[in-house]
């Protein structure tokens, strides 16, 4: 079993928009593919996405680029 690190941020899909520059539509389109992370569901009508997780999506486009 995997235990969260506790500097773990959990971040609003306002936030995760702002970081990825990203249209709503497509970060749902994108986790329907499996190519963006998933949300955290932390009550039954509110879901967080997890900051390192988005850093790392990030980070993999910036690593796509520069190996193109």
């Amino acid at each position: 079993m995997n235990l969260p690190m506790a500097d773990h941020r959990l971040l609003r899909l306002k936030e995760v928009l702002t970081r990825t520059g990203i249209s709503r539509a497509t970060v749902y389109r994108l986790i329907a593919r499996g190519e963006f992370p998933r949300p955290t569901h932390v009550t039954p009508h509110a879901s967080r996405w997890v900051d390192r997780e988005i850093d790392a999506w990030i980070d993999d486009r910036v690593i796509d680029r520069d190996m193109a």
